[in-house]
């Protein structure tokens, strides 16, 4: 019976309420919409990082014929097969727990395999170029690729290498973007979580001062606490739970128009999120929007209504 007259309280008090209502739908929508994005934006980044870092290595370029700037390639000319084996067998003895494998890369191998996927016609910058042109490296994995300065530090110094190229840093001034959009949109969330706070609060308060007598009646009549302010709060969770759905619909939208369907189907050497991603944070959005309003629903009334 008590549960029958809870529920009945908080549907006359949402149809009376309606403007109200929608006011808090509103805000708690752009709240985890902002919310939401983040979230997602921060799931983009360690999906990318995760598939990324493990296929990037650190990359051995080995002396050029000709000159160069490194002082390991003062002898103009590129190791021999011999030199080589020496830096492999150093790689193994002094880095063989960090270094996993090593792939040679001939000249010949980089120009077919890489130079020309790139520049099909292998002009580069006005100039044809030969396979004599290009360097010879040693392709290394790293059981973990934060190690990457202990590989740099035993191999900068050596003969017969002229650099030692970490593929992460390609990729960490696109994360450093993606971070820094992250806190901004985190930043925004921040300030509308405030706001729908706020904003809950004074609703469920106004809503209960326009029922101001009912609430006196049931005091008199013996109504416990939680009966007086349940409906209220009920009121609250159910705006913010709808604003919230409306935030995740949103948010499927924005992945499925603009990733899956748009710049997934150009830029297909990135992995991205999907519907999954979307779907698996719903709940943690839905579940917080309610729990939020419900946690200002209480403070406030406790302070109004006094009881």
């Amino acid at each position: 019976m008590r549960l029958r007259f809870i529920l009945s309280e908080t549907w006359t008090s949402l149809r009376r309420n309606v403007p109200m209502i929608l006011s808090v739908m509103l805000v708690t929508f752009i709240s985890f919409l902002f919310i939401g994005a983040s979230v997602l934006m921060q799931a983009q980044i360690t999906k990318a990082k995760g598939d990324w870092y493990d296929k990037v290595e650190v990359v051995v370029w080995l002396c050029p014929d000709g000159t160069s700037q490194s002082a390991n390639c003062s002898s103009g000319k590129a190791p021999t097969d011999s030199e080589i084996v020496d830096i492999e067998e150093k790689i193994q003895d002094e880095l063989g727990s960090v270094v996993s494998k090593v792939t040679y890369v001939s000249r010949e191998e980089f120009y077919k395999n890489t130079f020309l996927k790139q520049y099909p016609n292998g002009v580069y910058q006005g100039r044809t170029l030969t396979a004599a042109d290009m360097q010879a490296s040693l392709r290394l994995k790293l059981t973990d690729p934060t190690k990457y300065q202990q590989v740099s530090e035993v191999l900068s110094g050596v003969s017969g290498v002229e650099e030692v190229q970490d593929q992460r840093q390609i990729f960490d001034p696109v994360f450093n973007v993606l971070n820094k959009a992250t806190v901004v949109t985190v930043v925004l969330a921040g300030v509308m979580i405030v706001v729908a706070v706020l904003l809950t609060g004074t609703t469920i308060r106004m809503s209960a001062a326009s029922r101001k007598n009912e609430t006196e009646i049931m005091r008199l009549v013996g109504a416990s606490n939680w009966t007086i302010r349940l409906p209220f709060i009920l009121e609250g969770m159910t705006a913010s739970m709808i604003g919230s759905l409306l935030a995740v619909g949103a948010l499927s939208g924005i992945v499925q128009i603009f990733i899956t369907d748009g710049i997934a189907q150009t830029v297909q050497w990135m992995p991205f999120i999907t519907q999954k991603t979307v779907w698996l944070a719903a709940p943690a959005l839905v579940i917080g929007a309610m729990a939020l309003s419900a946690l200002s629903s209480a403070v406030s009334l406790r302070r109004y209504l006094k009881v």
